[in-house]
């Protein structure tokens, strides 16, 4: 929804049915950074969430993802938790690739021009308090062995680790359970794509020799590496080498990694005292439908790619951050047009994953050049991109995230559909008054007629008005996209 707002009429799709006769208003399947941001979201709004997770509880997730990039820290800010997780980390302002191409993430113009370097589970720490301390209904333990959908419902068949089953009345599911998914799987959607790299080592370890950088990533040769701190003393190591490709079951020694890390960085910095070793491969694989009937899909369970560019767990979280909303708005009946609303995650957010494949998938297909005339095309882009401040700053943007928007209907302005940054309002910054969970009109204070000229949205509005006298007018949804503007 970018082009018109709505209206405040009710849908009585979605009311005509007693909410006693359902179990839970939503149901989110899997609990990593995705499902509990959408539950968190979804039971601030005032919603009965249950969040089913079939690890049990402390498990906790396997640490893949290391870096938050800006525009999901201004989704965290919209939800009162950025500062908090910004506390856990460290700030890079660079990043670089193939040792010779760098961007300056401190040209962004948000108000976290950085690559938060943090563990996943300080994310997931976080959005579990939000979550539960909203009223997020959290199943450890339970799996989901079957769906079935009606007009009306969603019901999922559970089972927790007994195999006692039990079903659970839903509005709407949402899978969020990774690239295994289960959701997706019961579903019968297709996964299409294919692995991009194979025989990945990976080891938890100590350095002897601190790392110039909290993520450090290079190339040479016939090999890769990336080192990641957990900020504890402890390091995730991640390499690979051409000529060493072994199955995901091949046990991995700790010498292979060293091995490897020194062809990268010309050092192994130290490595000693394994806590943790693994094999695993990447796929390129993206989902064609995100929605089937009441199912939607988000994160992993939509989508995967390689690490490169640390972009997974982000755009898993941006992909919740737009649904959510327009979940809200139709149980809570703030929209005539439900169906549409719906529609457009699937209209919106499939067009950034398949970027996201192909951006991520770009870096590491250069990062494994090995014939001469790919390694001279990778110099030749890393020269490029270095030299021309409009490619490096719209590679940035779409990394961080900042530079995603959304198509508009035709003739809408030409904000519609784009981010909106943390602006100074007279009642506080933007993100602040986002918070509430609600969309944003912003005026100038002098222009009451502007508000009369704004569509209805759906859902409740907070006004807000600009620091100066400015010309323009924005509606700005909760998830931070401006869904109409005017002069």
């Amino acid at each position: 929804m970018t082009g018109k707002s709505g209206t405040n009429s009710t849908d009585t799709t979605d009311r005509t049915t007693d909410a006693t006769s359902y179990d839970t208003d939503v149901t989110v399947v899997g609990a990593g950074p995705t499902g509990l941001l959408l539950a968190g979201d979804l039971a601030t709004a005032g919603l009965r969430v249950t969040v089913v997770e079939r690890r049990p509880a402390g498990a906790g997730n396997l640490t893949r993802a290391f870096g938050v990039h800006a525009r999901t820290l201004e989704l965290l800010d919209a939800r009162g938790l950025a500062d908090e997780l910004v506390e856990t980390g460290a700030r890079m302002t660079r990043l670089r690739f193939f040792g010779r191409l760098t961007f300056d993430l401190s040209r962004l113009r948000t108000r976290f021009p950085y690559l938060l370097v943090t563990p996943q589970y300080e994310v997931e720490r976080l959005l579990m308090r939000r979550a539960l301390s909203a009223g997020a209904d959290l199943r450890y333990d339970t799996e989901l062995r079957g769906l079935r959908q009606d007009a009306e419902s969603v019901t999922a068949e559970l089972h927790n680790k007994e195999g006692q089953g039990e079903p659970l009345r839903s509005r709407y599911l949402v899978g969020t359970d990774g690239v295994r998914s289960s959701v997706r799987k019961t579903l019968g959607l297709p996964f299409p794509g294919a692995s991009v790299i194979r025989s990945m080592a990976m080891a938890d370890v100590r350095l002897a020799t601190e790392p110039e950088s909290p993520l450090l990533a290079d190339v040479t040769g016939d090999a890769f590496a990336v080192i990641a701190s957990f900020g504890d003393g402890w390091y995730r190591v991640m390499a690979w080498r051409r000529s060493h490709q072994l199955p995901d079951s091949a046990p991995v020694e700790l010498e292979e990694v060293r091995t490897i890390v020194r062809q990268a960085f010309g050092t192994d910095f130290g490595m000693r005292d394994a806590r943790w070793v693994s094999r695993f491969h990447s796929d390129e694989r993206q989902v064609p439908e995100y929605r089937k009937g009441r199912v939607f899909l988000a994160g992993d369970a939509a989508h995967v790619h390689s690490p490169a560019g640390g972009q997974g767990m982000n755009t898993g979280m941006q992909d919740a951050a737009n649904l959510s909303w327009k979940l809200a708005a139709v149980l809570g009946g703030h929209t005539r047009d439900a169906e549409a609303l719906l529609d457009t995650y699937q209209s919106e957010r499939h067009p950034v994953g398949r970027q996201v494949l192909r951006s991520s998938g770009a870096i590491v297909r250069l990062a494994m050049a090995h014939t001469t005339p790919q390694r001279l095309a990778r110099a030749l882009s890393a020269q490029l991109l270095s030299a021309i401040r409009p490619a490096s700053d719209r590679a940035m943007g779409m990394i961080s995230g900042i530079g995603i928007a959304y198509g508009a209907e035709r003739g809408a302005h030409r904000l519609t559909g784009r981010r909106a940054p943390d602006l100074a309002l007279t009642e506080g910054r933007l993100y602040e008054l986002l918070r509430k969970g609600e969309f944003v009109l912003i005026t100038s204070s002098d222009s009451p007629t502007r508000v009369s000229a704004a569509p209805d949205a759906p859902g409740p509005v907070t006004r807000a008005h600009w620091q100066t006298p400015r010309n323009t007018s924005l509606l700005v949804r909760p998830d931070g996209y401006i869904a109409w503007a005017q002069y």
